[in-house]
């Protein structure tokens, strides 16, 4: 897919914030590194830590696999991340989910240590995510600047703003809906967009007339997972749309027999929208390269404190 003139284009965003962490990784005095831990024989899943992989050794990071088959049990899996959260080698430790049914999931990802759960599910991070700070006496964070956060934040919610910062999109008092209320991404980027004063809606499945709703945003983020679900009479004309969908539709036309669709109406939508990610080639090259950024940030905290604790 070509993009257009209203494309916000997340291959070559990615690809730019992936050219600046090389350039900081060769700086460090030692390479971060990501340990990621693949359970069973899922072709997606597979595929996002080959991808992973590949973009780790693009940016200089040292990538740890660690495979186990679908009858892998919790302690096996408990004791690697106990093993890794110990490893002066590894500053980011990926669960790649999800995990086969008899495995406890919140288990797993609450063993991680906070400082090293790049993916930032750990619900330490996600209480650091939603805590606004404005009592007084509270360190104000500057929520411009997410390498300047001292905690691990969701890779595809932060890649969702910085598709909008590095598109010249201002958030500040502009009125925001979030179509979807996922721990993954629905809920986080609502809590990324507020940090940003903007004014946030949350659209889910009982909202009352939710057209309407997301008619008067001037910002949406539809993380929902239903095909094409967002159709061009909800969108008023000039906002921005950041699509996380990713869902296939069959369509006899391609080899494959199938196609990739955002929850967004892509081709009706984009008549109307100011700026528009594509799917694909939109959200999905950022939530990599968040996740290339959490880890070298993470690498540069765990120096300093170190460094502090000598």
């Amino acid at each position: 897919m070509s993009a257009t003139n209203n494309d916000i284009n997340g291959k070559e965003i990615a690809a730019q914030i992936r050219a600046e962490l090389k350039i900081k990784v060769a700086t460090l005095p030692t390479p971060p590194g990501l340990a990621v831990i693949l359970v069973g024989s899922r072709r997606d899943s597979q595929t996002y830590v080959r991808m992973k992989k590949k973009a780790c050794d693009e940016v200089g990071l040292t990538s740890f696999g660690f495979d186990y088959p679908d009858t892998a049990t919790e302690t096996e899996l408990l004791d690697k991340v106990h093993e890794l959260n110990t490893d002066d080698r590894v500053h980011g430790i990926l669960v790649q989910l999800p995990l086969p049914s008899h495995i406890d999931e919140s288990k797993i990802l609450l063993a991680v240590s906070p400082a090293k759960d790049v993916d930032g599910l750990h619900p330490l991070n996600t209480a650091s995510l939603c805590s606004t700070g404005t009592h007084v006496g509270v360190e104000k964070l500057d929520w411009t600047d997410m390498s300047s956060v001292p905690f691990h934040i969701p890779c595809t919610p932060q890649g969702c703003i910085e598709l909008l910062d590095r598109s010249g999109v201002q958030l500040k008092g502009k009125n925001a809906a979030v179509i979807g209320r996922s721990n993954l991404v629905g809920l986080p980027v609502a809590m990324l967009l507020m940090h940003r004063d903007a004014t946030v809606t949350i659209v889910h499945s009982k909202t009352v007339n939710a057209e309407q709703t997301v008619r008067n945003a001037d910002v949406i983020v539809a993380a929902v997972g239903r095909a094409e679900m967002v159709k061009k009479d909800w969108i008023k004309p000039g906002a921005v749309v950041i699509d996380v969908g990713i869902n296939s539709v069959d369509d006899p036309s391609t080899k494959k027999g199938y196609r990739l669709v955002g929850d967004v109406d892509y081709a009706a939508v984009k008549e109307v929208a100011g700026q528009i990610t594509p799917v694909p080639g939109g959200v999905g090259p950022m939530t990599i390269a968040m996740l290339l950024r959490n880890t070298v940030n993470s690498s540069i905290r765990i120096a300093a404190a170190n460094s502090d604790a000598k």
